[in-house]
């Protein structure tokens, strides 16, 4: 009897995500699960895809995404879809849209809007509101059909606005009644299938106003009823943006409240038990704190606790254009033209007059929204260590011969006008790469050492967020291009262990024990790809948010075949228009395999 498969991926190199060597085999298909794996898988199939010279892989996991709005009315989940991703996780850094009473969905919007730059227009047009409580928003999710799986977690802003009111938005401390009611929601939220509980304490994270999200000054009891409500639940996570995170040589300080923010989540994961996942970048500080992340880490998981920093595969950084944000767009010269469309603003911009104008107005006082003032400032403060963005996208960014001050120099030029030129490039498109943080020290060493390290999950995409200026949801296809084949400037990563940090270490750490393998028994997410012609384009700009809302878009050539449930849901980096994707509740939380120890 000849045993029939829904589909066969045959002859490729089977990378399972154990981080063990590969081996050239087949991987078989039936009912959205992979039904058997081996050198010969014997039977036929209603579909055969020919891997020979590809590598399979487990789908990708990314665990920092925002797509909290975009997963309501959008079925693509681009850009992520286009990087192999096949599971994401939404509600990170304290903000989200649920639980939410009907008359506070307005500032909802506006907090995402102003701390994650995602048009408030789209949200509004967007946004097809059907719920109040978060089980119900996760009843929302369960309904749409998407190209991926999402999952959820409880943000601290919106249960704190739910639940405390105008008190909660100024951050006055939680009563103890507060603090139940809190963590009975934050418990209710993990047993209807949310996969954990985010809170931000970022103190750039800021509404319009120039005020701090709500939970951005929580107390320690308050985190820590939150985090022994999850614990509570039985599954899940808590994931944190600590404090001294951002800013690295702005603010002196920044070191020192960092190693406070994880000292307290060291006590919190070890106090409840629950896993703790806190966001770290290697910033501009002489006390180099993220190897004292990774120290705590480790004490914490010697002492039986979880702690993993989750940590960026690439420098921290804003891409400035004239289609997007730049050093300029405080000048007054140029408020006068910000309002015409980009080929209007772009033949202004031209004239010599114009130029002239622009580069010796001074800036106007800050606006009052925040979010645009901290870019701005961030652009200034790194327009020398930026760079035209004009090539190949995998590469170890900038030697200091080709910086925007380096560049500026030779030319005998102020670094300005050399920066308003460069912008003018490629008709007015050209984009100029600023590196803040993961980049300290003019190359990668650090950020190989953090991706190694055996306590650190790779993340911090924000697919879904800061859409104007940065398009880090191609982490997954940078992991293999750089860091598994073409870095030049120091050693690359073994690409078991690139393909293993993108897939079975984070399906551990949020506990999805049926994905994150190549395994006879778990969900048939998986990507073919023809690794060593994979290419990551160089991002772009376009209008097709709703209400024309803009965003940045970075798409890859090379992936023949990703597979969401046994469904293929791209085909040679074309969308095949499936939509198998459904959000993840219970996936077997909290059990963790011995299996992706890292190196």
């Amino acid at each position: 009897m000849v045993t029939t498969y829904d589909l066969i991926v045959r002859g490729g190199l089977i990378l399972d995500g154990s981080g063990g060597p590969g081996f050239t085999g087949d991987v078989a298909v039936r009912s959205g699960r992979i039904a058997a794996i081996g050198a010969k898988v014997e039977g036929d199939a209603d579909e055969v895809i020919n891997a020979t010279g590809c590598i399979v892989t487990p789908g990708f996991i990314d665990g920092h995404t925002h797509y909290d709005a975009q997963a309501t009315w959008d079925d693509a989940l681009e850009p992520s879809a286009s990087h192999g991703v096949t599971t994401v996780v939404m509600g990170n850094c304290g903000v989200g849209f649920a639980p939410v009473k009907p008359s506070d969905k307005a500032r909802l919007i506006g907090l995402m809007e102003d701390v994650e730059d995602i048009p408030g227009t789209a949200l509004h047009e967007g946004i097809r509101w059907a719920w109040e409580s978060f089980p119900q928003y996760l009843d929302a999710l369960s309904r749409r059909a998407l190209a991926m799986d999402v999952s959820a977690m409880i943000p601290h802003a919106p249960l704190r606005l739910y639940v405390m009111g105008e008190r909660g938005a100024a951050d006055e401390p939680a009563t103890a009644e507060d603090l139940a009611a809190m963590a009975a929601l934050v418990e209710e939220a993990l047993l209807s299938g949310a996969v954990g509980f985010s809170t931000s304490r970022v103190q750039e994270h800021r509404t319009s106003a120039g005020v701090e999200i709500p939970g951005t000054f929580a107390s320690e009891a308050e985190i820590m009823a939150l985090a022994g409500a999850v614990r509570a639940s039985g599954r899940g996570v808590v994931q944190v943006v600590p404090r001294g995170l951002v800013g690295g040589a702005i603010y002196p300080e920044s070191a020192n409240q960092l190693m406070r923010e994880v000292e307290m989540f060291a006590r919190v994961a070890l106090s409840t038990r629950s896993p703790v996942i806190v966001s770290i970048l290697q910033a501009h500080d002489e006390r180099d704190a993220w190897r004292e992340v990774m120290t705590t880490a480790e004490q914490v998981g010697d002492a039986g606790g979880r702690l993993y920093p989750m940590v960026e595969p690439r420098a921290s950084g804003q891409l400035a254009s004239w289609s997007g944000y730049h050093i300029f767009m405080r000048r007054e010269t140029y408020l006068g033209l910000a309002h015409l469309p980009l080929e209007a603003q772009l033949a202004e911009l031209r004239k010599p007059e114009v130029r002239a104008a622009i580069l010796s107005d001074k800036d106007v006082p800050p606006t009052t929204d925040a979010l645009m003032s901290n870019y701005h400032l961030t652009l200034r403060r790194t327009l020398p260590y930026q760079f035209i963005y004009d090539r190949d996208a995998s590469f170890e960014p900038v030697r200091r011969t080709e910086s925007i001050r380096s560049r500026a120099e030779a030319a005998g030029m102020d670094i300005e006008a050399f920066a308003y030129d460069a912008m003018m490039g490629a008709d007015g498109r050209a984009q100029l790469f600023g590196l803040s943080n993961n980049y300290a020290n003019g190359n990668y060493d650090d950020v190989a050492e953090m991706l190694m390290h055996p306590a650190t999950l790779v993340g911090l995409s924000d697919a879904g967020a800061h859409v104007r200026i940065i398009c880090d949801a191609a982490n997954p296809t940078y992991m293999l291009t750089f860091w598994a084949r073409d870095r030049v400037r120091g050693p690359t990563l073994p690409l078991e262990a690139v393909i293993r940090m993108n897939s079975a270490d984070l399906a551990d750490a949020f506990g999805f024990a049926d994905r994150g393998r190549l395994e006879v028994g778990l969900r048939a997410d998986i990507n073919v790809i023809d690794f060593e012609n994979l290419q990551l384009d160089l991002p772009y700009l376009t209008d097709d948010l709703p209400k024309g809302g803009r965003r940045m878009l970075q798409k890859a050539k090379g992936y023949v075949a990703t597979l969401v449930n046994g469904v293929v849901t791209r085909r040679n980096d074309q969308d095949t228009g499936a939509r198998p994707g459904r959000l993840v509740r219970d996936a077997g939380f909290h059990k963790l395999s011995s299996s992706s120890a890292k190196p």
